[in-house]
């Protein structure tokens, strides 16, 4: 918010307060002349209405703010005309001092009602239609607590205070109608927020119309015996000095997005302490005597009506909400089936109804290549029709669930695997039938996986397992498949296990290695970095190759622990590299990075303390990213631009080969570009991968990225590859993988 400036209007509203209340204060000890008080009027008047123009005209104000302070400056204008026509009845005998004509008080009420249509139309925060019914009941108890309030303290007075004179009750409910405005405002700031309005503008603007509606009421008893005395002249300066500091501060807050509504609960408690107010007022009045006992109690009465109406709409959105939420916790959002919790659920009850239940999980093929080409929008149309598709072919006895990304699965009770085969035959064939998304007509084919069992076979969770295994199964052979388990496809699964279980023993006996592969540059093969990979050596087996063990290794999330081991290791060996050799070290370590890896909350945090302990500058790490880590965006995607900001470097790793390369290049942060092998392996060839490598590096010198060319395996590729542009390049032309005292042994040989 910019700093405080007093400009002119509000200064001279300062300054022309102040004479108003010294002019009050002097006259409250002698007798003055009534008209220097009444010049303060359309002065002050004028100042706020410049205010409220400032504000509408300030850069960057918000339209529904601007709309809103027009709305005041035309209702502060009104009430100053109604000063004006009150100040000429005065003089020319018309109406008694303290009282106000028919005209007046009409031009009043236009004031108030401009001002009121002003906070009407405050964009608040969406709210529901329970909400909002919550909002009328106490905005009526608020304003009802007003009514009562101000019959017992000033409409049983009228005729004390107008001298029985209809004008004077006319200044009362005009004061009466202020006062209505200010409950109304304080109750549209606590219940429905304040849109792009100031907060403490508007608090301000409720003040400056307290002090009106307060000092209009108190003005015609105090002044009852000075009649040259008013008290439109003492209120309305004071009035207007604090709509002023109202629209200063809305002013400095142009073009300042305020913070989103908070759904604030504490204005809960407000109709529960108006009934109490209006109780301790009651029994006061009784006490005493009084002879309005009658009209308190009534307004007790309405207002409790009032707060049990609010009780019973809140008490049946409260059911409706434990509805909603019970609806949650069993069914997916997106597409509205049942989760995986009711199919479990579902499953277990067939079971229990005795013979066989089948169960089948479908998945879409190829669906993250709809992502990548059409967006998450079409993707998400597109599940959303699959969810209905598969509902109208499943039977009606059957259940059809989402178990998440595009995984289905049907349920059929009391169905053998050759009935269930068969409806699985129409489901797949229902499926090709093209389906809308998003105006997209697509056909897809799915995977599925078939389990069948009873009740003393398995368990619900058991059939699902096994149907999943059966799905991998359908996979591993190809598109459109349909498997039914058998259970030989459980040795996979349990092969794969006890490679996680050596695993997590080989981390934690210290088998795992680094070997570093040389990264260089082409004009004169000189290594300027190289690539950390792990490697297993088995104390039975010997090496292990990491395509046998990093898959069971993500499934199971152990990448977890061994990505970090991995980059701790990379890290303290590079540094040990620059202290051994100073200016002359590679310039870099680059090390893969799961996707697994990079979702996990606080990656960043972490690699920059690895560094830390390692003593290795950020500026001296890469860190490598598929495109499948981060083309989703979310919290992968926060962590890299993290990981970026304090100065890592990051590569996108096999560039070109995935759907969505190109589209990275405009939301990842990446530094360097590796050119994947497919394009490398037959660049000396007059063709189409000659023509993609050639596109990569002109994309990359393009972006100011540096490429890298990876698995060059031959001096052509590697002439080949630098008569292209290309600067820099990996591969077994270079150097295979190796143990990093033979790296060691390799750079103080090129000192």
């Amino acid at each position: 918010m910019a700093t405080w400036r007093l400009t002119g209007p509000l200064v001279a509203a300062m300054l022309l307060a102040v004479a108003a209340e010294v002019w009050f204060a002097v006259g409250m000890a002698r007798p003055v002349p009534a008209l220097p008080g009444w010049a303060f009027v359309p002065l002050t008047v004028g100042c706020a209405v410049r205010m409220c123009y400032e504000v509408t005209t300030a850069p960057g104000i918000a339209p529904g703010a601007a709309r809103f302070w027009r709305h005041v400056g035309i209702g502060v204008a009104f009430v100053g005309l109604a000063a004006v026509s009150n100040a000429v009845d005065m003089f020319r005998g018309v109406v008694q001092p303290q009282h106000i004509g028919p005209l007046t008080a009409g031009i009043y009420l236009t004031g108030l009602t401009e001002l009121l249509w002003g906070l009407l139309r405050i964009p608040g925060a969406r709210r529901t239609r329970g909400e909002w019914l919550r909002f009328g009941l106490d905005s009526a108890t608020v304003l009802v607590t007003v009514v009562t309030f101000a019959w017992h303290f000033w409409f049983r007075h009228w005729a004390a205070w107008s001298g029985g004179n209809a004008t004077g009750a006319r200044a009362v409910m005009a004061v009466v109608a202020c006062g209505g405005v200010c409950a109304f405002a304080f109750v549209k700031v606590a219940f429905t927020g304040t849109g792009p309005l100031d907060r403490w503008a508007l608090y301000l603007l409720a003040l400056a119309g307290g002090l009106g509606g307060v000092g209009g009421a108190m003005a015609p008893p105090t002044l009852a015996d000075k009649p040259y005395l008013n008290g439109t002249p003492i209120v309305l300066p004071i009035t207007c000095l604090v709509l002023c500091f109202a629209a200063d501060r809305q002013r400095r807050a142009a073009g300042v997005v305020p913070p989103p509504p908070a759904r604030r609960h504490r204005p809960g408690l407000v109709p529960y302490l108006a009934v109490f107010a209006t109780c301790v007022l009651l029994l006061i009045d009784a006490r005493d005597g009084g002879d309005d006992v009658f009209a308190i109690a009534l307004g007790t009465v309405v207002l409790a009506l009032l707060v049990a109406a609010r009780q019973a709409t809140a008490l049946r959105e409260v059911v409706e909400y434990q509805d909603t939420l019970a609806w949650q916790a069993t069914h997916d959002a997106l597409t509205r089936l049942p989760n995986w919790w009711r199919l479990t659920q579902y499953t277990s009850e067939a079971l229990a109804n005795g013979g066989q239940v089948a169960v089948a999980v479908v998945d879409l093929d190829d669906f993250k290549a709809i992502n990548d080409d059409l967006g998450h929008v079409v993707g998400d149309a597109l599940l959303g029709a699959v969810a209905v598709r598969l509902s109208e072919l499943c039977p009606p006895d059957g259940l059809v669930a989402r178990l998440g990304g595009d995984e289905y699965a049907l349920v059929f009770p009391a169905a053998g695997e050759v009935p269930a085969l068969l409806t699985l035959g129409e489901v797949a064939a229902g499926l090709r039938r093209p389906l809308s998304a998003q105006g997209h007509q697509l056909v897809v084919e799915a995977s599925v996986g078939v389990a069948v069992g009873a009740r003393d076979e398995a368990d619900a969770e058991e059939l699902l397992r096994r149907a999943d295994v059966a799905m991998y199964a359908a996979k591993e052979r190809g598109k459109g498949r349909q498997v039914t388990y058998q259970p030989c496809m459980d040795q996979r699964g349990a092969e794969q296990s006890r490679i996680a279980a050596e695993l997590r023993v080989a981390l934690d006996e210290g088998q795992l290695r680094v070997f570093y592969q040389p990264i260089v540059r082409l004009d004169d093969g000189r290594p300027v970095g190289v690539e950390a990979l792990v490697r297993w050596q088995h104390p039975e087996r010997g090496m292990i190759r990491p395509d046998l063990f990093i898959p069971a290794a993500e499934r199971t999330g152990l990448i977890v622990p061994v990505g970090q081991w991995v980059l701790a290791e990379a890290c303290r060996q590079a540094a040990q590299w620059r202290r051994e050799f100073g200016p002359d070290a590679l310039q870099y370590v680059s090390v893969n990075v799961s996707p697994r890896q990079l979702r996990e909350a606080g990656f960043a945090g972490r690699l920059r303390e690895v560094l830390r302990s390692a003593g290795l500058a950020p500026a001296n790490l890469m860190v490598e990213v598929t495109e499948t880590a981060v083309f989703d965006g979310g919290s992968a995607l926060d962590e890299l631009r993290e990981v970026q900001r304090f100065g890592v470097q990051v590569a996108l790793d096999d560039f070109g080969t995935g759907h969505s390369s190109l589209g990275l290049l405009r939301t990842c942060p990446v530094d360097v570009l590796k050119v994947d092998k497919s394009f490398v392996d037959r660049v000396t060839e007059a063709g189409e991968h000659s023509v993609i490598a050639e596109a990569l590096i002109g994309i990359s010198d393009g972006l100011r990225l540096r490429a890298v060319a990876e698995g060059v395996e031959t001096a052509e590729q590697a002439e080949a590859l630098r008569r292209l542009g290309y600067r820099y390049a990996q591969g077994y032309h270079y150097g295979r993988p190796v143990p990093a005292d033979e790296l060691t042994s390799l750079t103080a040989a090129l000192r």
